[in-house]
C-alpha cells in the first residue's frame, strides 16, 4: 500500500509534529510506502528524507493566496497519480483542504487526522468537513464526540498519540539530583515543573498564580517554566514575567525558556504540572508519567482520559489557581501518596508507545481500504 501524506508545516513546534515523525519513524516496517508531502521548506524535511522516505516540499502560502492553492491541489493530484499512491492522508484539518481535494480530482480515498478539539467549529474546519473523507481520525474521545457533531457526518475512528518510551525511561537518565546539578536548578527543595509553548490556554500563569500558597508552607520550593515564546502570542512571555515580579517571586520561578533535552528537565522535577484549558490530548502529560512523576492536570480534554483522579495522577479545573496549589500541597504532604500516584503514572504511560500509535493510524488507513488489507499482514506490532 502506497500511502502520500500531506504536512503542512516543516519544523518541530508542538505534539502534532511529533505525532507525524513518530508515524513514519515507527511505520516504516509496515508494508507502507510513505511519500510525504510539506507545504512549507523546513528542517523536517531532511529529516524525513533520511529516513529513506520519497520527501517533497511544495510552498503553499496563506490560504488567502487562492492562485497557489489551487496549483497546490493540482500539483499534489499530478504526484498522487503518477506515483500510483492509493490513499492520501492529510495531517490536520488545514491540510485536508488541499489534501482532500487532491484526492477529489484523482478518484482517491483520503484520511485526516484531526489534531484539535473543534468546540468552536469555524467555518475553516467545517470546510474542511464538507471535503470528502473516508473518515477523520481523532485523537481523543473529547475530539471524536465534537468532531462527529459537524455536518456532513464521518466516521471518526479514535487514535491516541504515543510517546518514546525510550526517551523517558528513568532508568536511563540521570537521578534526580543529578539532573538538577547538570542544570543548574536548586538542589534543596521541592521542584514543581511545566513544559509548553508560551500561551495562555497552556495556563502558565494559572500555576505562577498557585505558587504563594506553595511557599508559604514550602519556603524552600522551586518553580520552572520550560518552554519558548510562541509567534501569535509573543506578549505572554512579557506578561508571565510581569506576573512573576509583582508576586514578588523572581528567586522562586526559573523561566528556563526552550529546552531540547526535555526529558533531563522533567526528570529534574519532583512534581510535573499540565495546566492547559481543554488539551486536546497532552502528549507532555504521558512523558512526565513515564518518568514516574507525580502529575497534576487539567480537569477538562484529553487528560481525563490519561488521569484516573488520585490514582494516577491528580485534575484541577482550568484558571483555578487555588486548586492547583492545593494539588501540589496534597502531593507534597503526603511523599506516599505522591509515590504510588507515581509508580501507577508509569504504569498507565506505558500503554501510549509509538509503535502502538503508529500502527493504529495504519490499521485506520487498512480498514478503509479492504481489498489491500486482506493482503497485508500485521509486521508492526502493538507493544
Amino acid at each position: 500500500m502506497k500511502v502520500l501524506v500531506v504536512m503542512p508545516l516543516a519544523e518541530q513546534r508542538g505534539g502534532g509534529e511529533m505525532m507525524f515523525w513518530d508515524l513514519l519513524q515507527q511505520g516504516r516496517n509496515a508494508d507502507v510506502e510513505w511519500l510525504a508531502i510539506f507545504l512549507e521548506d523546513g528542517p523536517m524535511v531532511e529529516q524525513v528524507r533520511n529516513l529513506g522516505i520519497d520527501t517533497r516540499v511544495i510552498k503553499i502560502g496563506r490560504l488567502r493566496q487562492v492562485h497557489r492553492v489551487i496549483a497546490t491541489i493540482f500539483r499534489i493530484a499530478a504526484i498522487a497519480r503518477r506515483e500510483g499512491v492509493d490513499m492520501i492522508l492529510n495531517w490536520m484539518w488545514i491540510t485536508h483542504i488541499s489534501g482532500g481535494l487532491a484526492a477529489m480530482l484523482v478518484g482517491l480515498p483520503a484520511v485526516w487526522y484531526q489534531l484539535e478539539v473543534p468546540y468552536d467549529q469555524t467555518w475553516l474546519v467545517r470546510l474542511a468537513t464538507l471535503i470528502p473523507a473516508q473518515a477523520i481520525i481523532t485523537l481523543s474521545q473529547d475530539g471524536q464526540k465534537a468532531q462527529s457533531q459537524i455536518w456532513p457526518h464521518r466516521p471518526t475512528p479514535l487514535v491516541y498519540p504515543g510517546v518514546a518510551l525510550d526517551r523517558f525511561d528513568p532508568a536511563i537518565l540521570p537521578t534526580p539530583a543529578q539532573a538538577r546539578q547538570k542544570l543548574g536548578l536548586p538542589l534543596h527543595g521541592p521542584l514543581i515543573g511545566i513544559v509548553g509553548r508560551l500561551q495562555r490556554w497552556k495556563g502558565m500563569h494559572v500555576l505562577i498564580a498557585a505558587m504563594p500558597k506553595v511557599l508559604a508552607k514550602y519556603p524552600d520550593a522551586h518553580c520552572v517554566i520550560v518552554g519558548g515564546k510562541h509567534d501569535l502570542e509573543a506578549e505572554y512571555e512579557d506578561f508571565v514575567k510581569q506576573q512573576i515580579t509583582d508576586l514578588g517571586l523572581s528567586d522562586r520561578i526559573i523561566m528556563a525558556g526552550l529546552q531540547r533535552n526535555v526529558p533531563e528537565w522533567v526528570q529534574a522535577m519532583d512534581i510535573f504540572v499540565h495546566a492547559s484549558d481543554k488539551e486536546p490530548f497532552g502528549i507532555v502529560i504521558i512523558e512526565a508519567m513515564a518518568l514516574g512523576k507525580p502529575v497534576i492536570a487539567g480537569d477538562a480534554g484529553g487528560p481525563r482520559e490519561i488521569i484516573t483522579e488520585a490514582v494516577n495522577g491528580l485534575l484541577t479545573p482550568y484558571e483555578d489557581a487555588d486548586a492547583l496549589s492545593q494539588a501540589i500541597l496534597r502531593y507534597l504532604d503526603n511523599p506516599e501518596f505522591a509515590q504510588s500516584s507515581a509508580v501507577a503514572a508509569r504504569q498507565r504511560a506505558l500503554q501510549f508507545s509509538t509503535q502502538r500509535y503508529a500502527q493504529n493510524v495504519i490499521n485506520v488507513i487498512r480498514s478503509q481500504m479492504p481489498t489491500i488489507a486482506k493482503k497485508i499482514p500485521n509486521r508492526l506490532g502493538t507493544n
